[in-house]
């Protein structure tokens, strides 16, 4: 079964430019940077998820796969990773609901003064994921990685939610819900807008899905990143200091809440954040 929300992947040219951005914007420093597969890696590791920025580097099967996204794509995030308990034997539960996924393998991260990292992987295949990239993860052998350190205050505390765009509601409840089992914490209809939006609980983080009411042609494609802040004002201070181009701060969707938008956030991902309910 799926526990959680393992990482968020995003693909990029220049791996330098944007770990420096996400190191300002996100007030954390990545705790792991590495290379392997023709690809180099930073990871930023929060309590509920990671984040691991990518880019082509030399030669390698997987930095192939990059330069592909990226002249096909351009920047942003290339992949949602979830955290599966008895990796070979969801894998294979997969199959059964109809959905094609690789034979769990072993992925390896070396950062340059020798020391590995390696982790169980499987992909799940695009054509029947809506045509969005989706690995399932075996938790760590080791233990969970070590939090990203902090550059100041007001860091990031943690990721609230992932943006997903889908032309169907029901495509979207028969893969998040039915087939990869996750929980439908909120099914919400704007009639007058014509949307619907599906809140799916993925450990302590939340996969969003913004449907058309009746569904359309098309594939599904990734949104952007909600991410919790202890005090919005101050967050918005610390970002724009460092240099985002910030909104003011609005009162959020739910009662209580509130947040604001970096509108240029690494990587062109569209970002918000946003404060906790009160009270």
């Amino acid at each position: 079964m799926i526990t959680g929300l393992d990482h968020v992947a995003l693909v990029v040219r220049d791996l330098g430019a944007a770990v420096d951005g996400y190191r300002r914007l996100l007030g954390v420093s990545p705790e792991w940077e590495a290379a392997d597969g023709g690809a180099r890696h930073a990871w930023f590791q929060f309590p509920n998820m990671a984040l691991d920025v990518i880019s082509p580097a030399g030669e390698g099967a997987f930095g192939d796969r990059m330069r592909a996204h990226l002249d096909n794509h351009g920047e942003g995030i290339w992949a949602l990773a979830f955290t599966a308990a008895e990796l070979e034997v969801f894998a294979g539960l997969m199959a059964r609901r109809g959905v094609g996924a690789t034979a769990p393998s072993l992925t390896r991260s070396t950062r340059a003064d020798g020391a590995k990292r390696y982790w169980q992987s499987s992909t799940l295949t695009a054509a029947d994921t809506g045509g969005l990239q989706i690995l399932l993860i075996a938790p760590p052998r080791d233990g969970p990685f070590p939090l990203s350190p902090r550059t100041g205050e007001g860091a990031i505390r943690a990721l609230d939610h992932v943006v997903v765009q889908s032309p169907s509601a029901q495509a979207a409840l028969s893969l998040y819900g039915a087939k990869l089992g996750l929980d439908l914490r909120l099914d919400r209809t704007f009639v007058e807008r014509g949307h619907r939006l599906l809140f799916f609980k993925a450990g302590e983080a939340v996969i969003e899905i913004g449907a058309p009411l009746v569904d359309v042609a098309g594939a599904d494609r990734f949104g952007g990143l909600a991410w919790r802040v202890a005090d919005p004002h101050a967050a918005r201070a610390r970002i724009a200091a460092a240099g985002f181009d910030v909104s003011e701060v609005r009162s959020g969707r739910k009662p209580g809440t509130h947040v604001f938008t970096v509108r240029d956030a690494p990587a062109g991902v569209p970002t918000i954040l946003l404060s906790a309910e009160e009270g």
